[in-house]
């Protein structure tokens, strides 16, 4: 049976990839070839001659090293900078949850940790038309533990708070938080991890600065987040 741990964040570009990329580079160190990645739905892709480049399943890759098929790492990929739920919507592709489920559940037959990235921030649907569907029931379905990445800046406090209450409020446990572009003595920065760790009773698992190629979380530590 595989362990899991799904990356959610406290909203857009608050770095869940770069995060994600550097997670998967510590288990592949230690665990090569029993690693994978996976992202339900992808957005705001470049598109050349043999079609949508999935760009989050691509960093992650070549960030981490693993060998794991690219096909394999994600199951929708749009174009539109959008919600998935939108960029479907727009280009005539909606998210079939039995296909999701079908590409998550071969991964974990394969692999022995599996790396999950959501979109944007936990209440990012997934669909939205006929069929209502977030990120939340995927998590819910698959019974899964989160980690939560924020940005170490201003506001944080406020997103990282809200984003963990509602979490509890839905019953999905947060193993802790990673603040990212951190920077050492910002007397803010260091404020706003004591502050988001007393906001939400979480602990900062790490703290991630500008350029980083490792993560400063042990192996051990790491592997412990994956139930």
């Amino acid at each position: 049976m595989s362990k899991c741990v799904f990356i959610t964040g406290t909203g857009t570009d608050v770095g869940k990839t770069y995060v994600s990329g550097l997670i998967m580079k510590k288990l592949n160190e230690n665990l090569y070839g029993k690693c994978a990645y996976y992202k339900a739905a992808m957005s705001g892709n470049p598109k050349n001659e043999k079609g949508i480049i999935p760009m989050d399943a691509l960093t992650v890759k070549n960030i981490s090293g693993i060998n794991q098929d690219l096909s394999d790492m994600y199951s929708y990929v749009y174009e539109n900078p959008y919600s998935p739920h939108l960029a479907a919507k727009e280009e005539n592709m909606p998210v079939d949850m039995k296909k999701v489920y079908s590409d998550f559940d071969a991964l974990c037959q394969k692999y022995e940790y599996i790396t999950i990235e959501g979109a944007g921030g936990i209440l990012c649907p997934l669909r939205f038309d006929e069929e209502k569907v977030q990120f939340t029931d995927f998590i819910k379905n698959r019974n899964l533990s989160c980690i939560i990445v924020a940005d170490a800046g201003l506001g944080t406090i406020n997103y990282t708070g809200l984003t963990a209450y509602y979490m509890e409020k839905e019953g999905i446990k947060a193993e802790g938080i990673i603040l990212n572009m951190f920077e050492a003595g910002n007397k803010m920065h260091e404020d706003n991890l004591k502050m988001c760790e007393y906001m939400t009773g979480l602990k900062v698992l790490g703290c991630i600065k500008k350029g980083d190629s490792d993560i400063d979380i042990s192996f051990d530590t790491l592997k412990e987040l994956y139930k």
